[in-house]
């Protein structure tokens, strides 16, 4: 039997994007399709004691998907997993609620991405095992393209989603090309960079959080007819 939150994500998903490899221009032949979805969820839902799921699995092979109010809460505080959808190049489903959404990205982008962004690869890198299994190269090929992503962000004001000109470099590490201490390298290089772009940064300190709240409060008023 169908739980609530996959029927949330199958009838209420008001933006579908495919995230991952495929979206960074790094997938390979048998690379999964990562989709990440933002569902709102009608809004008389709230008015029971036990309230919708904040976030949900399914209903496909490798989805994910999130109820708006936690997406934003998440966007707010730039996690970049979250920020990164935002700018999927690969939308599969979009509604008119999930236009506004993407219309007020830059509303959640703040100098706090330095902050979250080398907090997530300095943790992720110091749980390396090693530098000689597949999982561990493709892992560690990621954090450097998460470093490159907050970089972007800092400079240009969206993440850096698709790879682009580092293609290669970055399948040379993945494929054991590129010898560790190199990797080491350019991983300190990055987040050197990413220290002397905060200081210059366009970003505010802090996200618009009046301008989210604004956001959301209309969607709820705009849902309160809709059932389920």
């Amino acid at each position: 039997m169908e739980g609530l939150g996959e029927t949330l994500v199958r009838r209420h998903t008001i933006l579908s994007v495919v995230s991952g490899s495929r979206a960074y221009g790094l997938d390979v032949a048998g690379s999964d399709t990562d989709r990440r979805g933002v569902f709102a969820a009608p809004t008389a839902l709230y008015w029971r004691f036990d309230k919708p799921p904040t976030h949900a699995d399914g209903p496909r092979e490798e989805e994910f998907s999130w109820e708006v109010e936690r997406f934003c809460e998440l966007a707010l505080g730039a996690n970049p997993t979250v920020l990164e959808c935002l700018w999927s190049p690969i939308v599969e489903k979009i509604t008119p609620d999930g236009e506004e959404l993407l219309a007020i990205r830059d509303a959640f982008v703040s100098r706090h991405a330095h902050r979250t962004f080398l907090a997530y690869a300095e943790a992720q890198f110091r749980r390396l095992r090693g530098f000689t299994s597949a999982r561990d190269r493709k892992h560690a090929m990621h954090l450097l393209r998460l470093l490159l992503s907050g970089t972007h962000l800092l400079e240009h004001g969206e993440p850096l989603v698709r790879v682009g000109e580092h293609r290669d470099r970055l399948n040379a590490v993945r494929h054991g090309e590129t010898p560790w201490e190199e990797v080491l390298a350019w991983r300190a290089e990055l987040t050197a960079g990413l220290d002397r772009r905060l200081a210059g940064s366009p970003l505010p300190e802090e996200p618009d959080r009046d301008r989210v709240e604004r956001f959301l409060i209309a969607l709820r008023r705009r849902r309160v007819d809709v059932e389920l």
